[in-house]
């Protein structure tokens, strides 16, 4: 099996020439290419030129420090999803975690074990590519999916749900800050998995896909326009436009008290359409008629 390293580029950023040819000489024996910079603006620059697999950041440099560095760098859609492996000094429990928070993946302090390093550049890489290989099987779908921290910071973001989002004004990381604190803001309240949120801040609907008390939750983006309804329903199956709607909130998971609430019905009301829409759809129960529903609305 061919190791992840080999063929794999690493951008190494530490104002020390010392320490960038210490460095360099321990991972250039594993198969990495180390492009090198002396500091943040120089590392902006080569990565813009030719986005890295993997960045190594001294967190102490002079004019732009690693921390900006790297908020810097994911800003920029085609190196976000980039890890960055922190390599410093500081090693209180303040700067560790705002090495987190501003992106990074990790975090080593100095003086660094090279194989150390090495090890865990390895296990980020194949985090790494594990997680294009999700989003590439999201996006084959069709899938309008955005991972997000439990603070509403983007993870990462599949190419449809990209479209999306931009195709309602938001193309850049920065302008979706709204749309992520105000989903970040609901899931605080504990919604269950499936259950969706009708956004204020752009004209867009998102369900949650994970529970709630994780750290990362996994949202489905959707228009709300090309949300199928009942009249789906109507157009592939022999049902009357009320049965229709009776029986798209049976798909929902919805009773028949609710269901009669909704379309300010009976009860009995709506156990009668449930009677005459059994038939015709050959099942005896509402389940097989909900199992009919949610495989023609895709749900």
């Amino acid at each position: 099996m061919t190791d992840i390293l080999s063929g794999s580029v690493a951008l190494l950023v530490d104002d020390s020439p010392e320490t960038l040819s210490y460095l360099n000489d321990a991972l250039e024996p594993t198969g990495l290419t180390v492009l090198l910079a002396l500091d943040g603006e120089q590392a902006l620059t080569i990565a813009s030129r030719m986005a890295p697999d993997v960045i190594l950041l001294d967190a102490l440099m002079p004019n732009l420090d690693g921390f900006e560095t790297c908020l810097a760098l994911k800003e920029d859609s085609a190196l976000a999803d980039v890890p960055v492996i922190f390599m410093t000094g500081l090693s209180d429990t303040d700067s560790v975690v705002r090495g987190l928070e501003v992106g990074g993946v990790d975090y080593l302090t100095k003086p660094i074990d090279p194989q150390e390093l090495i090890a865990r550049i390895r296990v980020h890489l194949d985090n790494a590519a594990k997680s294009q290989n999700v989003r590439r099987a999201m996006d084959r779908m069709g899938e309008r999916l955005v991972s997000l921290d439990d603070q509403g910071r983007e993870l990462w973001l599949s190419d449809q749900a990209e479209i999306l989002l931009s195709s309602v004004g938001l193309e850049h990381p920065v302008e979706r800050a709204r749309v992520y604190q105000e989903i970040a803001s609901w899931r605080s309240h504990r919604p269950t998995r499936g259950q969706s949120l009708r956004l204020t801040t752009v004209p867009l609907e998102a369900t949650l896909l994970t529970d709630s008390a994780e750290a990362e939750s996994l949202i489905r983006l959707m228009d709300p326009a090309d949300k199928p309804d009942a009249k789906h329903l109507q157009k592939d199956l022999p049902v009357t436009d009320r049965e229709s709607q009776v029986l798209y909130w049976i798909a929902m998971g919805k009773t028949n008290r609710e269901i009669a609430e909704i379309l300010d019905l009976s009860p009995r009301t709506v156990n009668k359409h449930l009677e005459t829409i059994f038939p015709k759809l050959g099942v005896e129960n509402r389940t097989a008629a909900a199992a009919i529903a949610i495989r023609i609305l895709e749900l």
